[in-house]
């Protein structure tokens, strides 16, 4: 499988744009509204001015590419957000982070405890959406399996996250320990995203299970991608600017560059992720020191890779037009700049 060919022009504004993307955005007003009870109103600040709908949509796709109908998985869709969105909020909470998509987050403008409980009830709501899917018509045991995959995807994520808390501060740890968080902790979402898009919409366990390894393989790529636009070109990530240095929290760039670094180097990097603090002066003198060891492109032929696992588990399916969006969706990740 082949990483060459055009990476779709702004392709996820353009499927936040779309007809899918409206009617997620819609689902979300009208499901979550304004004169809701308090913990409501928290979970609409949170899933709402919404993101990039990745997940969601993918979530149709994937049901598409099996031959099923988008609109009837879109409760399940909508799941995805709510797991999403309920992640970050924790990860806020757990980073100390203050901003999210430009605003305060959701513990800075509604305190700690109701931002936990909001977080809380969103995980509860993914699990209504998809059990919500047999209004539809969907087949009972597709919707169990389901529940079982968003089950599994949950727990993967929680084990992600205490390896991540593990590796704050070791600068010396391996790469292949943080490509292991990558895979549980951004993977097994993109994984529960496609394969449940799947067995709803009725396909069979081979091609469930290949879009599952599909998406687990573009969530490794998906995670090294933010890394490396965090060094690249950190005024587009998503992240504050030297959260990950402010937190002691190594990324793959800096485990690889501290691996092939000198003494000094080494020392510095070392200095620097121990002192957690990102002033920006300090950040700038960490990438620079980062970008100057050619770790970068190490990073760049790891996510490469993933995407080539990806892309061989998308050979599996009957080519289509939503076959063709999941390979887009792989080239634009395993590409350092949105």
């Amino acid at each position: 499988m082949t990483m060459t060919g055009p990476v779709p022009p702004a392709l996820l504004d353009d499927l936040a744009s779309s007809r899918t993307g409206e009617l997620l955005t819609d689902e979300l007003a009208a499901r979550w509204p304004l004169d809701s009870d308090e913990l409501s109103s928290i979970a609409r600040y949170a899933l709402l001015p919404a993101g990039k709908f990745l997940r969601p949509v993918m979530t149709m796709i994937a049901a598409e590419a099996v031959g099923g109908q988008p609109i009837e998985v879109l409760p399940a869709a909508l799941a995805m957000e709510y797991l999403h969105v309920a992640t970050l909020t924790h990860d806020d909470i757990i980073d100390g982070d203050t901003l999210r998509r430009g605003r305060p987050t959701v513990h800075v403008a509604h305190g700690l405890a109701h931002a936990i409980v909001a977080g809380d009830h969103l995980i509860f709501a993914a699990f209504t959406g998809i059990a919500e899917c047999r209004a539809a018509g969907l087949r009972d045991p597709a919707v169990v399996e389901s529940v079982a995959v968003l089950a599994e995807a949950g727990s993967d994520l929680c084990r992600g996250q205490m390896l991540e808390a593990r590796l704050v501060g070791d600068i010396t740890a391996e790469p292949a320990a943080y490509l292991e968080m990558a895979r549980l902790k951004t993977g097994a979402l993109f994984r529960a995203v496609c394969q449940i898009g799947a067995l709803l919409a009725g396909a069979d366990s081979d091609q469930a299970a290949a879009l599952g390894r599909y998406g687990s393989d573009l969530g490794v790529a998906f995670q090294i991608r933010d890394d490396l636009i965090l060094f690249a070109d950190p005024g587009v990530s998503d992240k504050p600017i030297g959260s990950d240095l402010a937190n002691g929290r190594p990324t793959l760039p800096v485990l690889m560059a501290y691996q092939t670094s000198d003494a000094d180097t080494r020392l510095a990097m070392g200095a620097a992720l121990t002192r957690r603090s990102a002033e920006p002066a300090e950040f700038e003198e960490f990438r620079s020191l980062l970008m100057a060891t050619g770790a970068m492109q190490g990073c760049q032929d790891h996510a490469e890779e993933y995407g080539r696992r990806a892309l061989a588990e998308l050979s599996r399916l009957r080519p289509s037009h939503s076959v063709d969006l999941l390979t887009g969706i792989v080239r634009w990740a395993v590409t350092t700049r949105p």
